[in-house]
């Protein structure tokens, strides 16, 4: 063999296609795309455009949702994790945390974290760190005398979503009630003394309603005595005798 006879084999390299070269060669005029005009341009993607017509894709009906909240768990049966103890590969003298499954080769990756389910049979006591536990889970733990400690993922479990709402509407409840009385001039009443100053008021009113009352019969009175007096004062009126019949 010599130099000048050195050539890939067959198949290895592939001619380039020579468009637009004349309608003979079979790729001219059109190019081998078949049309004019939007289509024959690039960097168009018709795709589902159906000439303005309702498209296929949106002429379907759809079901369901896809979740972008949802976690993702790895999910592990007591009975699994009981075989690893027996078998070696997991030391069941120490809690049995998302990394000591990890090095056990029973999860590939964290993920969002390990949950816990209640398929198969525990003898051995266990104490669980993981994300999430199913009831029959924890109750098969407790039941063979381990232990299940829910944890997040960072290792810290973060207040629950709707107890901060709630705390957040209070805070602001509490601060529109401040600007309120601030602006009134009113000094906020403190917890408990609703009930006592109603009380009180209750209590005023009876000995109010008494004392308006005394100054009217006082009022009263005198004037029914001096009318006593008056009608005393009168002269009598003297008996008349009898007539007697001059006949």
């Amino acid at each position: 063999m010599r130099l000048n006879e050195i050539r890939d084999r067959d198949g290895a390299t592939k001619a380039k296609k020579r468009l637009g070269r004349g309608i003979g060669s079979g790729l001219g005029k059109t190019s081998g795309r078949g049309v004019k005009g939007q289509k024959a341009r690039t960097g168009v993607a018709i795709k589902g455009f159906e000439g303005g017509q309702m498209p296929l894709h949106r002429r379907l009906p759809k079901r369901g949702f896809n979740n972008i909240f949802a976690k993702k768990y790895n999910e592990l049966n007591l009975g699994r994790i009981q075989a690893a103890v027996d078998s070696g590969q997991l030391d069941g003298k120490k809690p049995i945390t998302i990394e000591a499954l990890k090095d056990a080769g029973l999860i590939r990756r964290a993920k969002d974290g390990v949950r816990l389910l209640g398929h198969g049979e525990l003898k051995s006591k266990l104490a669980f760190e993981v994300t999430g536990a199913s009831g029959p889970a924890i109750k098969a733990v407790e039941a063979a005398g381990g232990t299940v400690t829910l944890k997040s993922i960072t290792g810290r479990e973060a207040p629950a979503a709707d107890a901060i709402k709630a705390k957040k509407r209070a805070d602001k409840r509490d601060a529109v009630t401040a600007a309120k009385d601030k602006k009134s001039g009113k000094a906020p009443k403190a917890e408990g003394e609703q009930p006592a100053a109603e009380g009180e008021a209750k209590a005023a009113k009876p000995a109010k309603a008494k004392a308006e009352a005394a100054p009217e019969a006082a009022a009263k009175a005198p004037k029914k005595a001096k009318a006593d007096e008056a009608e005393d004062k009168k002269p009598k009126a003297k008996p008349q005798a009898d007539k007697k019949d001059k006949s």
